[in-house]
């Protein structure tokens, strides 16, 4: 059975990316546990290219890799988190990103492009995630993934101080 979180509003409710970082606009197809297809449209007014001169080439508006790398564990993350709910970033569980390999790049993304994220979740463990997929433009692939490791710990794991520095050591005066 599937489901779609409507638009960036659902998008929003699970993911505590915001402008200029949430990078996933759509969610097509989610299916828990299993998969999911989103999309990120990629125009020239995004920051990454505002340094760019009026004589910029097409090359030179490439799509940043990191970002449609980014893009992509943006999508993985709506797919978890479809399954465990986090009304609260800050109180509740956080998706830590636990790291990538086999990624291999085959095309350019550039403004007037729509990235299709395809997600499939390979493996779940109690509390770490692995999944793979592809990015698409027009029906041909621009990047695979092999995997991407993410994990979920309690937002407390990450905001307690530990003892002796500096931030615990200006508490106690």
């Amino acid at each position: 059975m599937s489901s779609v979180p409507q638009g960036v509003a659902g998008i929003k409710a699970v993911l505590p990316h915001r402008y200029p970082m949430l990078l996933v606009d759509r969610v097509l197809e989610l299916v828990p546990g299993e998969r999911l297809t989103a999309l990120k449209a990629v125009t020239c007014n995004e920051p990454w290219y505002e340094g760019l001169s009026d004589k910029a080439s097409d090359e030179d508006h490439d799509y940043p890799r990191v970002l449609l790398i980014e893009s992509w564990c943006q999508a993985a993350g709506v797919l978890i988190a479809s399954e465990r709910p986090n009304p609260d970033v800050l109180s509740g569980q956080v998706m830590l990103f636990g790291g990538i390999s086999d990624v291999r790049f085959t095309g350019r993304v550039r403004p007037g492009d729509v990235m299709r994220h395809e997600v499939r979740l390979s493996r779940a463990l109690t509390d770490t995630v692995i999944f793979e997929g592809e990015c698409l433009v027009d029906g041909r692939v621009v990047a695979e993934i092999g995997r991407v490791v993410m994990a979920m710990r309690p937002a407390t794991e990450l905001t307690e101080q530990v003892p002796g520095t500096a931030a615990s050591s200006e508490e106690k005066s």
